[in-house]
């Protein structure tokens, strides 16, 4: 059974599962690699003269590529503190700064720098470690990611780990190059002359395809994550490179020893290139996730406000009616003569408003709570006969005449009966102040109910005042929409919540000639138990 992929750091290449997106893209990479080796097949033989120049640069590029690779599984290592992506790193830091007394002990390069030549066997050498360490510790790699992490090496501070694995690294190279410069008479006859390799050469890249065998094989065993994937790609462009040098090409400067040169690059970049692909894509997703979140934060603190204006709204209303009949009953009281029952009457008002205001905030939280609210079987004409009841000493002092048009043969509605009451209200006080600046014609407000068809409840707010500007009319329903100068917009988004949780639409248009209409229309008690199937309460 092939174990699990390890879920504690999910986004980093060393443990994130391979897509079937991956496993394409890396049967591509590979693909295209095959092709290009069978391209360059026909032309290995051919000799490129005085093309040493070039190796330096081959050398820079190699270098800067391993190197950056390194850092970057340094920096892994440091969040998921595996040993086996250390040995990784070491394998790509060794690598890429071996090749740089590789190419200063070249032939033709050294001279061209001005630097002291060095022995016939001297750049072999450097190749030899520099071909086996880095498979080695590939295999490594890919026989350490079995073994759970030491408790004492988790424990140990990252930063000294990195950094003495780096110097680690520099002085084991350092003292390989030393030893390599000063040992010439000591070293393996690996070359004839400066182009040709002599018989003992050819135990160096079988060895080497050997170790890239090896941690193929451990990594197709083992294989859990993107980066296994991505190595395989490395060690199969690794053996295509010892391929061209060693069995294809003409020996050293000739277009197969370049191109096995070329495909060294490719093989050292595949890594680096996937890690800033991934490291890209989990930017991306973070910055998404940050905005999505501020998104969601703003969306939150907008809610809260649209709550607390809502509360506000819908409180004003009865505690400006129990400061009127407050000061109404002190009124009373400060007569020469207190009329006792005009004083018990505005209590009673007082009493009811304040039973209201616990009522409209009892509605609010049910309008805000999941699961099902308290609805019962509401009568509208009761509804609107209360509010005209409540409402008519305020139309009186405007000079506002109200009238009903109530249909009696009105079928009940299931809902609330304290929220579908303040969406009346709302409308009924809205086209109150719309009425209050009229002057040039009868301020008239009309409630009528009726039956819209068989199966819905019509309610209708008629006013003749100064009517919608119709910029405003499609927004008007919107949180903080408001025509009025000291109006915080809530009421109408309340009242569009209210209808549409309990199965209904609310709408406005100009009523002619002058005024606005607003309607809404609720479901009959049996049309709303026919569609959920529950018996009517």
């Amino acid at each position: 059974m092939r174990p699990k992929v390890r879920e504690d750091h999910p986004f980093l290449l060393s443990t994130a599962p391979v897509s079937r997106a991956q496993s394409r893209a890396a049967s591509g990479v590979l693909g295209l690699l095959g092709a290009a080796m069978l391209v360059t097949v026909p032309f290995a033989q051919v000799p490129i003269d005085n093309s040493q120049v070039l190796v330096p640069a081959y050398a820079i590029a190699v270098f800067i590529v391993d190197l950056i690779t390194a850092a970057l599984l340094l920096a892994m290592y440091s969040v998921q503190r595996s040993r086996a992506v250390l040995a990784l790193a070491i394998g790509y830091l060794f690598s890429g700064a071996m090749v740089l007394p590789w190419a200063l002990t070249f032939p033709g390069v050294a001279q061209s720098l001005g630097l002291p030549e060095a022995g016939l066997q001297t750049t072999a050498a450097i190749a030899t470690l520099r071909r086996l360490g880095f498979p080695l510790l590939v295999l490594a790699y890919a026989l350490m990611k079995e073994t759970d992490p030491d408790p004492q090496h988790a424990l140990e501070s990252e930063r000294r780990v990195i950094a003495g694995t780096v110097a680690a690294v520099i002085a084991i190279v350092g003292g390989l190059t030393w030893l390599v410069l000063t040992s010439e008479d000591a070293l393996p006859r690996f070359m004839q002359d400066e182009n040709r390799v002599t018989a003992h050469w050819r135990y160096v890249p079988v060895s080497a395809m050997a170790l890239c065998g090896a941690g193929l094989f451990a990594l197709w065993v083992r294989r859990r994550c993107v980066l296994d994937i991505w190595l395989m790609v490395v060690l199969c462009t690794l053996l295509i490179e010892i391929i061209l040098l060693a069995y294809l090409s003409s020996g050293r400067l000739s277009i197969g020893w370049w191109a096995g040169r070329l495909f060294g690059v490719v093989s050292a970049s595949i890594v680096l290139v996937v890690l800033l692909a991934e490291t890209m894509t989990l930017y991306a997703r973070l910055a998404r996730s940050i905005l999505a979140e501020r998104r969601a934060r703003e969306t939150r603190l907008t809610a809260l406000g649209a709550l607390s204006a809502t509360i506000a709204h819908e409180i004003n209303q009865p505690l400006a009616s129990m400061v009127t009949n407050a000061n109404a009953g002190l009124r009373w009281l400060g007569r020469p003569d207190p009329d006792l029952a005009e004083v018990r009457a505005a209590l009673e008002r007082i009493v009811d408003d304040g039973h209201r205001s616990a009522s409209v905030i009892e509605g609010i939280r049910a309008m805000f709570k999941k699961g099902t609210q308290e609805r019962v079987c509401v009568n509208v004409n009761d509804l609107v006969t209360d509010i005209i009841r409540r409402d008519l000493s305020e139309a009186k002092l405007g000079r506002i005449t109200m009238q009903t048009d109530l249909d009696p043969h009105l079928p009940a509605v299931t809902g609330n009966p304290v929220q579908l009451q303040q969406v009346i209200s709302n409308l009924v006080a809205n086209a109150i102040d719309a009425l209050s600046n009229v002057t040039d014609r009868e301020r008239l407000l009309r409630v009528r109910s009726s039956q819209s068809d068989a199966d819905h409840v019509l309610v209708s707010v008629e006013d003749s005042g100064t009517g919608l500007d119709p910029a405003l009319r499609e927004r008007i329903f919107e949180p903080f929409q408001t025509t009025k100068t000291d109006g915080m917009g809530m009421g109408l988004m309340f009242c569009r919540s209210v209808i549409e949780a309990h199965g209904g639409r609310i709408w406005v248009m100009d009523n002619a000639p002058n005024g606005a209409i607003f309607r809404f229309t609720l479901p009959s008690a049996e049309e709303l138990m026919s569609l959920t199937g529950e018996a009517t309460p």
